[in-house]
């Protein structure tokens, strides 16, 4: 998947987030929300994509959601 496309997805996605009053609440909600409905090879790329410093366009929120809880994220196997 193009990966400008991956972190559009992920902004808008913490967009809506960000909207709750709790920020914890709003991490934890990026994080859930990527869990259940993005593809683990989707989770994957985003994941590598930050390891390698090449998603600078991700919002603070989603970053920290991502940082927080990678071993959520991560795909088994």
């Amino acid at each position: 998947m193009d990966p400008e496309n991956l972190v559009r997805m992920a902004n808008r996605i913490g967009e809506f987030f960000a909207a709750l009053p709790d920020h914890a609440e709003a991490c934890d909600g990026v994080a859930t929300h990527l869990r259940r409905y993005w593809e683990p090879r989707m989770r994957r790329q985003l994941l590598a994509q930050l390891d390698r410093g090449e998603a600078q366009g991700l919002t603070g929120l989603v970053r920290e959601a991502l940082e927080r809880h990678r071993a959520l994220l991560e795909p088994a196997g």
